[in-house]
C-alpha cells in the first residue's frame, strides 16, 4: 500500500513539473505597436495658428508616405485652413512633445486645438477634404 500511495505522489509531482515546463516553454504573444495620435495641441506651437483650422503633418526626410500626405495636405491650405509640415530633423522638441511615434501623422485641430481628424500613414486626398468638410460643417452648427 505504502508503495502504491508512493508512486501516485511520484506521478502527481511529475504531473506539476510537466505543466509547469510546458508553461515557460509557451512564447509570449507577440507584442503590437502601439501608436497614438495627438488628441489636443497647443496652436502657438505651429505656424497659421490664427487660421480657424490647422492641418499639421509630422513627417520625416526618410519617410517616403510622407511625401505624398504633404502633397495631398499642402492642397487644402487656404484662409481657413492653415498648413504646416512638422519635419522630424528639423523639429525634433515638437515631435518629442506631441509623443509622435510614427510618421506620418496628419492631424486636423480646431481654433482651440482639438483634434477632429487624424491619419497615421497614407491618406487619400477624397478622405481627406471629406473630414474637413465634415469638421467645418460641425462647427458651423454648434
Amino acid at each position: 500500500m505504502e508503495r502504491v500511495l508512493l508512486a501516485l505522489a511520484i506521478v502527481a509531482v511529475a504531473g506539476v513539473v510537466a505543466v509547469v515546463a510546458r508553461r515557460r516553454r509557451q512564447p509570449d504573444a507577440p507584442t503590437q505597436p502601439r501608436y497614438h495620435t495627438p488628441q489636443q495641441l497647443d496652436r502657438a506651437d505651429f505656424p497659421h495658428a490664427d487660421h480657424e483650422w490647422l492641418l499639421v503633418a509630422f513627417t520625416s526626410a526618410t519617410c517616403h508616405t510622407c511625401a505624398d500626405v504633404v502633397a495631398k495636405a499642402a492642397v487644402a491650405a487656404s484662409g481657413v485652413v492653415g498648413f504646416a509640415e512638422i519635419e522630424y530633423n528639423v523639429h525634433r522638441a515638437l515631435h518629442s512633445r506631441y509623443q509622435i511615434d510614427a510618421v506620418p501623422t496628419l492631424l486636423l485641430a480646431d481654433r482651440q486645438g482639438v483634434v477632429k481628424a487624424a491619419y497615421l500613414g497614407r491618406v487619400t486626398a477624397t478622405d481627406l477634404w471629406a473630414d474637413i468638410a465634415t469638421a467645418r460643417e460641425s462647427s458651423c452648427r454648434n
